[in-house]
């Protein structure tokens, strides 16, 4: 009996790390947009650095065999709101306008979990699955979220100067000049101020659109980096957006690091709020991107080496086009400097969430909770059979391309060509087709391809 004071006391000293596992953790959801996996300096990024977005892998874990939802920007983002794999998914492409892109009303998705389990919940950036303004059309708040600032549509976030944005679903004027990001990065820290304020656990994502499409960026950023590269002074950035002003970019190449700068700063901003509020414990943190690297607006990813060398960019299914970077940072859950080869995706997402907010996993889900590889118990860590991919072209959705990752191994077939198979491990950058000296897993991967995929409705 005399020893209860001392065990006492020193279990009180334990308790701060063990109340953010006990209780529900607040979670910020960062999607880039375009950002390939070599983009990032704590993934191989050697001409510009990305010291906050770093402090993600640094103090939590770094994915190395994670993938989006698709090798496009909608298809990606409905996976992830879904937890359906694109062979199921509702939508495998992008389509023309937003028709046919929103979300089906009769699901239970990403956010709606989060409600049900007592959270806030705010969007800010690109929707990217329909409009956001239009009365009695599906939108954020129609799926679960309380607060959404930023787009109009896919298209118009194309540009960071638009003439309007969208808050809470009134299509507002905005002042001419300004860089939509930054006052959406502060919306964002304003909802998650008024969360804590409010003492509600709170759901904040941000589906930014950096680094896609125009390389529009702050202007001091942007000269900053133009006398770091000033050979491609000559070389101008075109791109549209649907009649809003995007304006041409004078050296796009510096308009990249100028935007990834941008955006790694706000990723900093955000983690010192964090700390001021006295959350940070209790913050599950999540970086990830949309797909591959992409070619527009006068991106060069082969001089950024945006790809790290696997094989393919955006609109591909190589390893370049779907697989993504994945950071994730829970103080005392998640050990620091971690890092996993789980093999995981965006339909994983629903998952997790369900397991740590204590809800039912919705019925259309196709996902495996990763919850167990962010506590660090790998022995628990269910593990996906394989993992499947499809992606579509045109308003009549026909498939384009198909790839299948069973382990180590990976299927690839494009539309009317013949299957390529490739050893990751051996080969991790696809150089080498198997296809002729493994007629077996040929067979087999064409029968996963048939038992995973679901015909689009007609």
């Amino acid at each position: 009996m005399k020893n209860i004071p001392a065990i006492l006391s020193a279990f009180l000293l334990c308790l701060p790390w063990l109340l953010p596992a006990a209780s529900k953790p607040n979670v910020i959801y960062i999607l880039a947009d375009d950002l390939g996996y070599g983009d990032l300096s704590c993934y191989g990024q050697k001409k510009l650095k990305t010291p906050h977005i770093d402090r993600l892998a640094s103090e939590g874990l770094k994915f190395t065999a994670h993938y989006s939802g698709n090798t496009v920007c909608t298809p990606s983002r409905a996976v992830l709101m879904t937890g359906m794999h694109s062979g199921r998914c509702y939508v495998r492409g992008n389509l023309r306008g937003e028709r046919g892109a929103a979300l089906d009303p009769k699901m239970t998705v990403l956010p709606e979990v989060f409600k049900a389990a007592g959270y806030r919940t705010g969007a800010f950036g690109k929707w990217g699955l329909g409009n956001t303004h239009l009365k009695g059309a599906p939108n954020p708040l129609s799926h679960g979220f309380d607060v959404f600032y930023g787009w109009k549509s896919q298209g118009i976030a194309h540009t960071y100067y638009p003439t309007t944005y969208v808050h809470n679903g009134r299509e507002l004027p905005l002042k001419k000049g300004t860089y939509l990001h930054a006052p959406m990065m502060e919306q964002a820290r304003a909802f998650i101020r008024g969360s804590v304020q409010a003492k509600q656990p709170f759901f904040c994502y941000i589906p930014t659109a950096i680094p896609h499409a125009a390389m529009h960026a702050p202007k001091a950023l942007h000269e900053k980096w133009r006398k770091v590269f000033p050979q491609f002074d000559k070389k101008i950035g075109k791109y549209g957006a649907g009649g809003e002003p995007c304006p041409d970019v004078v050296n796009p190449i510096a308009g990249f690091a100028a935007m990834m700068e941008h955006l790694d700063n706000e990723i900093g901003a955000l983690l010192k709020l964090l700390d001021e509020l006295g959350v940070d414990n209790n913050t599950l943190v999540m970086f990830s991107s949309d797909n591959g690297a992409h070619k527009e607006g006068g991106h060069d990813p082969s001089f950024w080496n945006s790809s790290g060398n696997l094989r393919g960019h955006k609109r591909d299914m190589h390893e370049g086009g779907i697989r993504a970077p994945m950071l994730a940072r829970w103080p005392g859950v998640i050990a620091p400097g971690s890092t996993t080869a789980h093999l995981s995706g965006f339909q994983d997402l629903l998952p997790t969430v369900c397991e740590l907010t204590g809800q039912p996993v919705p019925p259309q889900n196709t996902g495996i909770s990763f919850a167990s590889t962010l506590r660090g118990e790998a022995g628990k860590q269910r593990a996906h059979e394989y993992l499947y991919f499809e992606f579509c072209k045109g308003p009549k959705q026909v498939i384009a391309s198909q790839a299948v990752r069973m382990g180590n191994w990976k299927a690839f077939r494009a539309a009317g060509k013949p299957m390529e198979i490739f050893d990751l491990k051996a080969d991790p950058f696809e150089k080498n087709d198997l296809a002729a000296r493994q007629p077996e897993l040929v067979l087999k991967m064409k029968a996963i391809i048939k038992k995973a995929r679901v015909p689009l409705p007609k």
